[in-house]
């Protein structure tokens, strides 16, 4: 049997290719196993992973038990990743508290999901459905305890939110019903010599 397949691991590497040049330091949010986690603290950053349902743990990565909008998250970091978590969150306030995380130059990268509701949604959606039998059939598919959410929010809705709150964040639909929002918080200021 190969390695484990599931719609969120399959776009690891998508969002590894996001860390920035040169970061140190992460956050995950919503880290459930903390595959991702671990995969971020093996690329030699320091990795902080919270999840409200479990805990985890693996060398290089500190993980806690936290509800990612009310407790102390630390940071700030340089990069921050929340894979099918944000949308059991309020969008807005969630995408802002992840921003306020952020070291200036960061990257916020979220792989989310969206309610389907126009024929663009569908087409692209039903594009999955052969490559996820196909991905079922010649991989191990382990169903974890990860708490089930269907989203509210639409993709449309999703980048209207966040032009509001991350400006300039790129969108875009993935395979295997997920999307990408992918924001790089403005460098600080250069500094002249007077």
């Amino acid at each position: 049997m190969l390695k484990h397949f599931d719609h969120n691991r399959h776009h690891h590497r998508f969002l590894l290719r996001q860390v920035p040049p040169g970061a140190a330091t992460a956050l995950d949010v919503g880290c459930g196993d903390g595959a991702f986690a671990r995969e971020l603290a093996a690329r030699g950053l320091r990795v902080t992973a919270v999840d409200r349902a479990t805990e985890v743990t693996a060398a290089g990565v500190d993980f806690r038990r936290a509800d990612a909008m009310v407790d102390d998250l630390g940071g700030p970091y340089d990069y921050v990743s929340a894979i099918a978590s944000i949308h059991h969150m309020p969008l807005g306030p969630a995408l802002a508290r992840l921003r306020d995380v952020l070291a200036p130059g960061g990257v916020l990268a979220v792989l989310g999901v969206a309610r389907e509701r126009s024929a663009a949604d569908w087409a692209f959606s039903l594009a999955s459905v052969p490559l996820n039998l196909v991905a079922r059939l010649v991989r191990d598919d382990p169903r974890g305890d990860a708490p089930v959410l269907r989203p509210a929010l639409t993709l449309r809705e999703i980048g209207a939110e966040a032009d509001r709150v991350v400006p300039g964040a790129r969108l875009r639909r993935h395979l295997f019903w997920r999307y990408s929002l992918i924001w790089r918080k403005a460098p600080p200021p250069a500094v002249t010599a007077g």
